[in-house]
């Protein structure tokens, strides 16, 4: 079913969360990895997603905070998500998601002094769904290397981001996705950030779209400033 976009609909950038928290852990895969090439835009041709991580999914994780949270980045376009999660993901009837392969946690260190952690979470692996939704170009803070050609990917060197929109329409109900124009970035509607709240989900920082700021380079926010519409 496709969900309805209104003027008041919300979206925020899915993110672990802060450096140095209580659940501040990185995620890395063991040898060996295995991959396959991962998505094509259907229209230009021109990759639109990392390789795609194939068995055996196995992990070593690195704690810098107390705990091991609900979620997890690695490398490449990967997530990993806690059991309790995954549960309550299908439970919610959520949409988005892909994967759900277990993972083996190889080994765990600590990075900081403290004891050894003894409750570990069990991980899958999923992928965010490439969705439907574009961003607004014309509507977003966002500063191109070129501007982009493609209309279905819309997928150019992007130099800095200091807000964004997704255009009028073109979402099609996915609770969390990665949208056409910045498949680099996982987005989430509304719903989901009702349901991180209400499960008291940890590791995750949302931020709405328009306040989202990523800029490496300090390159700023494209001038003019768009109009709202």
């Amino acid at each position: 079913m496709v969900s309805e976009l209104s003027a008041s609909s919300r979206f925020f950038v899915l993110q672990k969360g802060s450096l140095w928290s209580r659940f501040d852990v990185d995620a890395g895969k063991v040898e060996p990895v295995n991959r396959e090439e991962g998505a094509d835009c259907p229209k230009c041709g021109e990759p639109i997603g990392m390789m795609r991580w194939l068995p055996p999914y196995r992990v070593e994780l690195v704690l810098h905070g107390e705990e091991s949270g609900d979620y997890l980045e690695t490398s490449g376009d990967d997530l990993l998500v806690s059991e309790r999660f995954a549960k309550a993901f299908r439970e919610d009837a959520l949409m988005g998601l892909e994967g759900f392969h277990p993972v083996e946690v190889v080994r765990v260190r600590r990075k900081r002094r403290g004891p050894k952690p003894t409750d570990i979470p069990r991980y899958l692996a999923v992928s965010a769904c490439f969705g439907r939704a574009a961003v607004d170009v014309t509507r977003s803070r966002i500063r191109y290397n070129k501007p982009p050609t493609c209309d279905e990917c819309r997928s150019e060197g992007v130099d800095s981001i200091h807000g964004f929109t997704l255009e009028p329409g073109s979402w099609q109900g996915e609770d969390i996705f990665r949208p056409r124009g910045l498949f680099g970035d996982v987005v989430v509607s509304e719903r989901f950030a009702r349901f991180v709240e209400r499960h008291g989900f940890t590791n995750m920082r949302l931020t709405p779209t328009e306040e989202f700021v990523w800029d490496p380079l300090a390159r700023g926010p494209p001038d003019p400033k768009p109009t709202s519409a």
